[in-house]
């Protein structure tokens, strides 16, 4: 696909603004990437780079160009996938956006399985705040989004939604440890191991508290659930965990997972889909199908 080549390298010289930087990438020269570029540039009539002493930036020509390089760039991995997929290959590189609630164990298992399977498909996963993973689908950056508490849903072409209990995570000699189930109220009286806002969790925790008329203060805020997790060991701290990133074997870090009653406030949902109105690559939409089966039957 030799005249894909030029596009890649324009994409990558945009995506780094630095000439240098992005010929280091591609594995050429700098000089000869340059070369490349003004090639294309007298060959399409126009400039498509502003040229600063910092790097270089996309001009509105620019723009448009990349809009397009995007969308061929996906095109080809599609068709490439369904070519593979026709004759038995079954072979794909498959863009995933998650949030941090998927990636700890839920995704690297199904990932790992999945490579098994088919080892000819390449991951990469890309980790994102609330609300941006959904909007990395609309330029086709990823291709699918796996995301717990989802914001832009206009775009959002939702396959599978499924609810997830809360947990409150303790040492296991914590004095609620015997508890077979806990309301956020009797939280408040130790150290609160807090995600930060607007991490998901931290949505619904805010959302429990606010409806039994109580504020949440938090010893620690962080956007590491290991680490939160961690810091409830050997401690009278208490961290929060989603049944989907619950460590299988909380024993090995002497801690203990009680449920944690709702009271009412709607459970967060794990979403898992594509941009709308999108047609997936063969590869990406096989192991959407696998993500929104593994989901089904675990949560549902």
């Amino acid at each position: 696909m030799r005249h894909q080549q030029i596009l890649k390298f324009i994409a990558k010289v945009a995506q780094t603004g630095s000439l240098r930087s992005a010929a280091e990438e591609l594995g050429i020269t700098a000089s000869a990437l340059n070369r490349r570029i003004l090639a294309f540039e007298e060959e399409l009539g126009v400039e498509i780079f502003e040229r600063h002493p910092s790097g270089l930036r996309p001009n509105i020509a620019g723009e448009v160009l990349l809009e397009h390089i995007r969308n061929q760039l996906a095109d080809m991995e599609r068709v490439k996938s369904r070519i593979a997929d026709l004759s038995g290959m079954r072979a794909g590189h498959i863009n995933i956006a998650a949030t941090r609630e998927v990636v700890q164990y839920f995704l690297p298992d199904l990932i790992r399985r999945h490579i098994a399977e088919f080892p000819a498909v390449t991951f990469a996963v890309n980790l994102y705040e609330r609300g941006e993973a959904e909007a990395s689908l609309l330029d086709n950056t990823n291709d699918i989004a796996i995301v717990f508490e989802p914001l832009r849903l206009k775009e959002f072409q939702v396959v599978c939604a499924v609810s997830q209990p809360m947990y409150c995570v303790m040492s296991q000699d914590h004095p609620l440890a015997g508890r077979k189930r806990l309301k956020i109220y009797e939280c408040i009286d130790f150290p609160l191991l807090l995600p930060k806002r607007p991490e998901g969790i931290r949505n619904v925790l805010d959302a429990l508290a606010g409806k039994v008329g109580i504020t949440l203060e938090a010893a620690v805020e962080s956007n590491s659930l290991d680490l939160l997790r961690l810091m409830s060991q050997d401690s009278d701290a208490l961290s929060f965990s989603l049944a989907i990133n619950l460590r299988p074997a909380l024993e090995r870090d002497r801690l203990i997972a009680v449920p944690l009653d709702l009271k009412g406030v709607p459970p967060g949902t794990v979403d898992a889909g594509y941009l709308r109105g999108r047609t997936l690559p063969v590869a990406a939409a096989r192991f959407l199908e696998s993500v929104n089966k593994e989901l089904s039957e675990r949560f549902e």
